[in-house]
């Protein structure tokens, strides 16, 4: 038999090393992390060959005293904790002590430090966990972390990593999510030389996302404020129309750690399943304060957690992320043309090119607008309703000019030379509206129609049925296409889940009875959860052995396998985390139910058509399918017009 040996200290500390130091990334985060805990409000990162050569972070904390220099690079040295209650109510983002020590068994470390009492600082070197010097230095306040030849002295895990360019993004990702993490905090990504991030540590952080993700993202947002008994919430979320196929988009922060939570994903997912495709992501940028305790030494890379009351988490934040979705009008608008859609702020203002029988009121317009005093009252004879204001280019150079644009049209009004909207750009994504005139005041101002209301459906124009699947509806200078299978499924789904809610199901007998068998787990799902299925509408009777007995099914759902239901129903309730609740059932069966909605080539009269429509306005959600499809997409006049060359 082997002798058993303690190893020595060299390879004790490389093994320990290889959990906490992964990559560079890895370095990169856990050097930061001490930085943000001692109260830097600027931190510089640096990174040569993916970090792999070179490694610099420098920060303008409160430093280390120059008789813990040495001390910090101990395993499980740490000023963060005392004990191991300690670590149930940790606020700080490193607490373990073995980052120092790791990283300097696997590289070369030099450290310059100052506190802001000292009047010099302390430079220390150390290389394979051997210190090599101590020495006093002139240095400003903060510490500087320098960190070469990652793996050095262990080739094996060198070999492995991927190369440097890879590495390198790894690193800019880890960097933006501690920069999203603290807004307060001005952060500096230099890689090889070029610096590739600045963030301002205004503490804003709607400016972050914009600095980060780009103006699509920033002005597609939700903002989200909640408190409850368990966590309170601040943040954003991306509208639908923001999908990635992935999920690095979901960004969330615990007490401003960054972490993976397979409770919090979950959650945030199921709040947009009605409102996405199928295999899509959100964005979500969320800032969490829990007030219960948490577990964050489960790994030392300190990304993962656990939670007390995982159920109630899970649900509390599924609703309220739901709750914002919903009731919102969220049509994305399609442009004609196959180019992307002209930013807001690059347009100029441009007459619509008049075709020929157009010119004489051009003209009359130009006369109008040569006779009107500034000062004078155009709107005292106006007796057009608000909802046919002319609209006005808002991108204009000054307010002198919009105000003259404004005075011309509505003379063109008085003097009855025609439709407004044939004397002035119409409204878009790049002309949006500036200009509504009321009875005997004129106004510049923002006004938003809601297209699904009641008033707004007076004013609808349906225009019929395009290939037997989609209407068209002209409503307030935009042409709306309603995908009838879509929006029909919609409102199937929203019916199902209303009648499940309120438990408004019977039972129908049976026979012959179904007969089936179950598995242990099965068997186990059922008895934990008969309450829910039998007030459902379903009987089940044990009948010996692994075989049960269906007498009795749910009679008001339609065109739904019972059978496949049921065991459906179980297989949800052994796959359930964090949410093991009567809510699967329902799902389950209201997306079944959508099977019953009209399909395309199917041919609507015109009474149908309206009659869906007022179902459609009856729901929270009118615009998405339960599979995240858009039941509705609108295309602005301008578009088209700019199409036939009517707006160049």
């Amino acid at each position: 038999m082997p002798n058993i040996a303690i190893l020595n200290q060299e390879t004790i500390d490389k093994i320990a090393a290889g959990e906490v130091v992964e990559r560079p990334c890895s370095v990169v985060k856990e050097l930061v992390e001490n930085a943000i805990d001692a109260g830097s409000t600027a931190i510089t990162v640096e990174i040569k060959e993916g970090g792999i050569s070179f490694i610099r972070i420098t920060d303008n904390g409160c430093g280390i005293e120059r008789d813990q220099v040495a001390v910090a690079f101990y395993r499980h040295s740490t000023s963060k904790i005392r004990s191991a209650e300690d670590l149930l109510t940790v606020k700080s983002l490193g607490f373990r002590g073995e980052a120092l020590s790791s990283i300097s068994a696997v590289a070369r470390v030099e450290l310059i430090t100052k506190t802001y009492d000292d009047l010099t600082g302390t430079r220390y070197v150390i290389e394979g966990s051997k210190e090599l010097s101590n020495e006093e230095i002139g240095a400003p306040d903060g510490t500087t972390f320098i960190v070469k030849d990652l793996f050095y002295n262990v080739p094996a895990r060198r070999k492995f990593l991927k190369t440097a360019q890879t590495e390198g993004s790894y690193i800019s990702d880890m960097v933006e999510k501690l920069a999203l993490s603290h807004p307060d905090i001005s952060f500096k990504f230099i890689n090889n030389n070029q610096t590739k991030l600045h963030t301002s540590g205004n503490g804003n952080r709607k400016d972050i996302i914009y600095h980060l993700f780009g103006r699509e993202i920033s002005s597609s947002l939700l903002e989200v404020k909640h408190e409850c008994e368990y966590f309170k919430v601040e943040g954003f979320i991306g509208k639908p129309v923001i999908t990635r196929g992935n999920r690095n988009y979901e960004n969330y922060f615990i007490n401003g750690r960054y972490v993976k939570s397979n409770i919090l994903s979950r959650a945030i997912e199921e709040a947009y399943k009605s409102f996405l495709m199928q295999h899509q992501y959100p964005f979500t940028v969320l800032y969490f304060t829990f007030f219960s305790e948490l577990d964050v030494n489960v790994h030392p890379t300190k990304m993962e957690l656990r939670f007390d009351n995982n159920n109630e988490i899970y649900v509390e934040l599924c609703d309220t992320i739901y709750a914002i979705l919903s009731h919102k009008e969220m049509i994305p608008e399609v442009p004609v043309d196959s180019m992307p859609a002209p930013k807001k702020i690059v347009h100029e203002y441009k007459e619509p090119i008049p075709e020929p029988f157009e010119k004489r009121r051009i003209n009359e317009v130009r006369a109008a607008e040569s006779r009107s005093v500034y000062g004078q009252s155009v709107t005292s004879a106006v007796t057009e309703p608000a909802t046919k204001a002319p609209a006005v280019n808002e991108q204009l150079t000054d307010n002198t000019s919009k105000l003259q644009t404004a005075k011309a049209s509505a003379a063109a009004l008085v003097a009855g030379t025609g439709n407004s909207a044939e004397l002035a750009p119409e409204t878009s994504a790049a002309y949006e509206p500036a200009q509504v005139v009321t009875g005997t005041q004129q106004t510049l101002g923002d006004y938003d129609k809601v297209f699904l209301t009641e008033s707004s459906k007076k004013q609808f124009s349906i225009i019929g049925q395009l290939f037997k699947t989609y209407w068209l509806i002209e409503f307030d200078d935009k042409l709306y296409i309603i995908d009838q299978h879509a929006a029909h499924e919609k409102v199937l789904y929203e019916k199902t889940m209303a009648r499940l809610a309120n438990k408004d199901f019977t039972s129908q007998r049976i026979s012959p009875p179904i007969v089936m068998t179950l598995d242990a787990r099965e068997s186990e799902m059922l008895e934990k959860y008969r309450p829910q299925i039998e007030q459902f509408g379903y009987e089940v009777e044990h009948f010996g052995g692994k075989e049960y007995m269906i007498s009795a099914i749910p009679d008001n759902l339609f065109n739904i396998d019972m059978k496949d239901l049921f065991i459906e129903m179980l297989d949800d309730f052994s796959n359930a985390t964090g949410r093991q609740t009567p809510d699967i059932i329902t799902e389950k069966v209201a997306s079944m139910s959508c099977k019953a909605a009209v399909k395309g080539n199917d041919k609507l009269t015109l009474c149908e058509i309206n009659e869906l429509i007022n179902e459609l306005l009856s729901l929270d959600n009118p615009y998405n399918c339960p599979h995240g499809r858009p039941t509705i997409i609108s295309m602005s006049k301008y578009e088209i017009e700019k199409k036939f060359k009517r707006i160049v």
